[in-house]
C-alpha cells in the first residue's frame, strides 16, 4: 500500500489535469508582460522628471551671461557688468564698492561725488558710435592719456644733413627750432533720462539703452567743437585759428585758396578751386588727405566736371565707402559752414598728421533719482581735447574773389 503524502496528489493531479501546462505558461508569460509594462512607465515618468528639471535648470541659465569667463580679466567684466547693471536699476552701489575693495575688474576705481565708471562693454559700444559718426574723430589722430593735457612737440628745423668727401671737415647741424603745442582736456557730459518703471523692467537692456543716449549726445558735441570750438571748456576746432592766404601763411595760420567769386564758385572754370586747393597741399600730405565739408556744399561739388565732361565726383563702390572728389575721400561733417561770401566752406588736409584728440579712456556715470521724480537722470562725463598740431597739413578753400 502506497504512503499518501499530503497535497501530493493534488498537486499532480493539477499538473497531469488535461491542458494544465499550457495554463501554467500561459499565466507566467502574462506577469513576464505585466513587469515588463511596469517597467517601462517607470523608465517613462524618470525621464519625464529629468527632463523637467533640465528645462528648469537651462531657464536659470539662460538669466546669466552666455559667454563664459576665459580669464580673470572676463571674470572681472562680467562682475563689473552685473554690479553697474544693479547701479542703474536701483541705485545699489555695494557691489561696485566691493569691487573696488576686493581690487576685481577693470578699472574699477569710483569716485562717490563724481560717479561710476562704465562698464567695459558699455564704454566700447559708446566709443565705436562715436569713430562711426560723421565727426573729424573718425580721421584725426586720436590719443588716450591720463593726464590734465596733453603736449605735442613740433620740430621745424630741417634734419641736419649734407654730402662729405673724405678730407672736408662736416658741418655742424642747425639747431633744432622746438614748438610745444599743449591740448588741454574739458569735461563733455550728457544727462539722458528714464523712468524709474522702465528700469524696474527686467526685459530693458538699460546698458544699451544708456549707450545709445550717451553716444548720440557726444558725438553732436564734439564733432562740433572740433570744426569751430573756441578752445574755453571745450576743444580748439580748426576753423578757430587764423585763417589767411595761403601765399603768406606762417606757422600758427592755416592758409586757404580763393574760388575767385564772392560767396559762390568761378562762373567759368568752376572746378579749377578744388585742383587749386589739392595742390597747394606739400605732396606728403597728400597721400592720406580727406576733404571735409556739409552736404549742402556737397551737393553743389558733385555736380563739377572737368575740361573733358566727367564729373569730379565719385560715389563709394562698396556699402561704408566713402565717396571721392578727385580721388580722395570726403568727409560730410554737417557742422562746417555753408557756401557764402567768405565762408571756408571746404577743408582738404591729413589731418591724421594736422590735428589730435585727447581724452581719458573712463566714462563716469552718476545716478540722480531725485531731480526729476518720477524720471531718474544719469550724468554722464568724460574729459577730452583737441587742436591743431600741423598747420601745414590742414587747407581751405574760401568762397571768395582773393
Amino acid at each position: 500500500m502506497t504512503p499518501q503524502v499530503p497535497g501530493y496528489g493534488q498537486e499532480m493531479g493539477t499538473a497531469l489535469e488535461p491542458g494544465g501546462e499550457a495554463r501554467q505558461l500561459k499565466s507566467a508569460l502574462d506577469g513576464f508582460v505585466n513587469e515588463i509594462k511596469s517597467f517601462r512607465a517607470e523608465i517613462k515618468s524618470n525621464l519625464k522628471q529629468h527632463d523637467e528639471r533640465l528645462t528648469m535648470l537651462d531657464r536659470k541659465l539662460s538669466i546669466k551671461t552666455h559667454r563664459p569667463a576665459l580669464s580673470a580679466g572676463d571674470a572681472g567684466e562680467n562682475l563689473h557688468l552685473k554690479a553697474f547693471d544693479a547701479y542703474l536699476r536701483s541705485g545699489d552701489d555695494d557691489a561696485l564698492r566691493g569691487l573696488v575693495l576686493e581690487g576685481k575688474g577693470m578699472n574699477t576705481a569710483v569716485n562717490s561725488e563724481g560717479g561710476y565708471l562704465v562698464d567695459p562693454q558699455t564704454s566700447d559700444r559708446i566709443r565705436g558710435v562715436l569713430y562711426a559718426a560723421s565727426s573729424l574723430r573718425s580721421i584725426a589722430n586720436v590719443v588716450q592719456v591720463e593726464a590734465s593735457s596733453f603736449d605735442v612737440l613740433v620740430d621745424h628745423s630741417e634734419i641736419g644733413s649734407g654730402w662729405a668727401s673724405e678730407t672736408d671737415p662736416v658741418s655742424d647741424s642747425s639747431t633744432p627750432v622746438l614748438d610745444r603745442i599743449s591740448i588741454r582736456l574739458h569735461e563733455l557730459s550728457a544727462m539722458p533720462k528714464a523712468s524709474q518703471r522702465l528700469l524696474e523692467d527686467s526685459a530693458f537692456d538699460v546698458e544699451g539703452w544708456l549707450a545709445e543716449r550717451i553716444a548720440q549726445k557726444f558725438a553732436r558735441a564734439e564733432a562740433a567743437a572740433f570744426i569751430h570750438g573756441d578752445g574755453v571748456d571745450k576743444p580748439r576746432g580748426f576753423l578757430d585759428h587764423a585763417i589767411v592766404s595761403d601765399n603768406v601763411a606762417d606757422w600758427g595760420e592755416l592758409g586757404y585758396v580763393a574760388t575767385g567769386a564772392t560767396g559762390d564758385f568761378a562762373a567759368t572754370n568752376s572746378a579749377d578751386a578744388i585742383v587749386d586747393l589739392v595742390y597747394a597741399l606739400d605732396a606728403g600730405y597728400r597721400a592720406n588727405a580727406v576733404f571735409v565739408m556739409n552736404s549742402k556744399t556737397a551737393g553743389a561739388v558733385r555736380k563739377m566736371k572737368d575740361a573733358d565732361g566727367r564729373f569730379l565726383w565719385s560715389d563709394g563702390l562698396a556699402a561704408g565707402e566713402p565717396a571721392r572728389l578727385m580721388g580722395y575721400p570726403v568727409l560730410v561733417a554737417e557742422d562746417m559752414p555753408d557756401i557764402g561770401p567768405d565762408a571756408h566752406a571746404i577743408a582738404f588736409g591729413d589731418f591724421r598728421a594736422g590735428y589730435t584728440i585727447a581724452e581719458r579712456p573712463d566714462l563716469r556715470v552718476l545716478r540722480d533719482p531725485f531731480s526729476a521724480k518720477p524720471n531718474v537722470l544719469f550724468y554722464a562725463t568724460k574729459r577730452v581735447g583737441g587742436d591743431i598740431t600741423d598747420f601745414k597739413a590742414i587747407k581751405l578753400l574760401k568762397f571768395a574773389e582773393n
